[in-house]
């Protein structure tokens, strides 16, 4: 929930720190007093377009704060901030400013961010219903989701997104077993040719480099014979069999004092002799034979202009092979593995079509429980001749989902001869604010916004409709925090917080505050919303029985 702002330079705001709690929180004040300033600086850290025009007069610079407190262990923020690795506790606090230059800095829990990331986070904290309001419930786009929450059938949504996810591997199988066959038999001709001249070829991975090694050897038979033999006779004198006895005689003298230097001649004697051998093993295996050297130039030759025939390098030729021959596999089987492929591909098709019939009886069952619960909201709420009723239609089948085959949209009609119609059509700002207010109130228990904020929600109503109004805000507020903008006496009475916002201009200067009241002060700012410019006792009579 929000639990405090601090908003510096905006419009008319020099400077506001404001600090709520749970419950419903009123927002009252005389028109123009600035009350919608409040709402766009709460947009701001919401994720809002911010516009230099908002900067007060005079200043350079605009700044908002909120903090906003997460009880819910498991709240969707979390996963999002994870998603971007961010870090946060259950404490959120985003700051948000913008210099008259346009240039603005965004922030979350002092980690910077970017406007779109917080326009996303900002749907995960606070809903705004008011006549402008075009997100959330007002979107056909959620409607689908916002009902599947409300009926709490999450194993079913589950199934069926799993069984989507089955349909469209095994399709996609199908489609690209399909498309290779058709291209495999085009080529079928050419593939049996190239797999003949690969397997004629015998190549092998690693024979590029083995033949080019040889073929170096080759080149340079005389100058490598001669040094291998020069280093022959180098290592074949006997030096080191006269150091041996040498050293030998002395150890003698000294009584085996000279064991380990004796050791360590031994040893390189015996390199020695290793190494004599193998020189003359290499010398033995040197070959002057022309005839090689042409043979290993004419298969790399060979191999390179293959490699280059089919664009691949020599070492891949033998893994073309192998492909060549699964494609001409595909051919010779034929339609038994596509067909088998097919069958697949229907099986989960069923399956699916089967998990989303259910999925989408439980969505019936849901929507005519929510039209129940909505419509019983609406006659106190001066709407009485209104119409809530929740569409299902059905998506053909390239347009299924692994939410399902249905479209879910809320709609309403405001007299009885009226068409339904989408419920952001149909209604206007009052109608459409009471519209939420009536589906928020059976929606709260299932939503994980734990702030909700309604502007004009009392547009156009009083007496005992406003007195409902305020009744289901108070209703709602039991479960998530409310803020409320309002006009009516009846509805600001039920509020646990009362904000009063006024204007006052001082040498030229225009200037918004805000200040909580204390319950005296409360009673008097109602008893002013009953009788206006001059408060009577009558008023505040009325005031103190309208707070009860």
């Amino acid at each position: 929930m929000l639990t405090r702002l601090e908003i510096k330079n905006v419009v008319l705001i020099d400077r506001l720190d404001l600090d709520f709690s749970r419950g419903l929180s009123v927002l009252t004040g005389e028109t123009g007093a600035g009350k919608s300033i409040l709402l766009d600086s709460l947009g701001l850290v919401l994720g809002n377009r911010a516009e230099t025009s908002l900067i007060r007069h005079g200043e350079d610079k605009l700044n908002v704060t909120a903090c906003f407190k997460l009880d819910n262990k498991n709240h969707p923020l979390y996963d999002l901030l994870k998603e971007y690795e961010l870090e946060a506790d259950d404490e959120i606090i985003i700051k948000r400013s913008l210099d008259s230059n346009g240039k603005g800095k965004i922030f979350i829990n002092d980690q910077s961010i970017t406007a779109k990331l917080l326009k996303e986070i900002g749907k995960t904290l606070v809903e705004i219903h008011g006549q402008f309001d075009n997100q959330g419930l007002l979107n056909p786009a959620n409607h689908l989701d916002v009902l599947d929450s409300f009926g709490g059938y999450n194993s079913f949504v589950l199934d069926v997104k799993e069984k989507y996810q089955s349909f469209k591997s095994a399709r996609k199988a199908r489609a690209e077993a399909e498309d290779n066959l058709s291209n495999a038999k085009t080529e079928e001709e050419n593939l049996r040719y190239y797999i003949d001249e690969l397997k004629k070829i015998k190549t092998h991975k690693g024979e590029e480099e083995e033949l080019s090694q040889r073929r170096l050897e080759l080149m340079n038979s005389e100058k490598l014979l001669e040094s291998l033999n020069f280093a022959f006779a180098s290592l074949n004198h006997n030096e080191m069999r006269q150091a041996e006895l040498a050293i030998s005689k002395a150890n003698d003298l000294v009584n085996g004092k000279y064991d380990d230097i004796v050791n360590l001649i031994d040893q390189a004697s015996i390199n020695l002799n290793e190494a004599i051998n193998s020189i003359e093993d290499a010398s033995n295996n040197i070959s002057h034979n022309q005839n090689e050297l042409e043979n290993i130039e004419g298969r790399l030759f060979a191999l390179k202009g293959l490699a280059r025939k089919h664009q691949t390098q020599v070492d891949e030729l033998a893994d073309l092979l192998d492909n060549f021959e699964k494609q001409l596999s595909t051919i010779e089987l034929g339609e038994e593995g596509l067909n088998e492929l097919r069958r697949k591909e229907e099986e989960t098709k069923l399956a699916y079509i089967k998990s989303a019939n259910k999925l989408s009886e439980k969505r019936a069952e849901a929507a005519k429980d929510l039209d129940k619960k909505v419509m019983a909201e609406l006659p106190p709420l001066k709407m009485d001749k209104a119409k809530f009723v929740t569409m299902i239609g059905h998506k053909d089948e390239p347009d299924w989902t692994s939410k399902g085959f249905d479209d879910v949209y809320f709609t309403v009609s405001t007299n009885p001869n009226s068409p339904q119609g989408a419920i952001n059509k149909i209604a206007s700002g009052g109608e459409l604010a009471r519209f939420m207010l009536a589906l928020k109130v059976n929606l709260a228990g299932c939503s994980n916004v734990a702030t909700m904020i309604f502007d004009e929600v009392d547009s156009g109503i009083g007496g005992a409709t406003a007195q409902a109004v305020g009744d289901r805000l108070s209703k709602l507020a039991s479960q998530v925090q409310v803020l409320v903008v309002t006009h009516s006496p009846q509805v600001a009475s039920n509020g646990n917080n009362h904000f009063k916002v006024e204007k006052s201009t001082k040498n030229n200067i225009t200037t918004t505050k805000v200040e909580k009241l204390n319950k005296e002060q409360k009673q008097e700012e109602i008893a002013r919303m009953l009788a206006g410019d001059v408060i009577t006792d009558e008023a505040r009579a009325a005031a103190k029985a309208l707070i009860g």
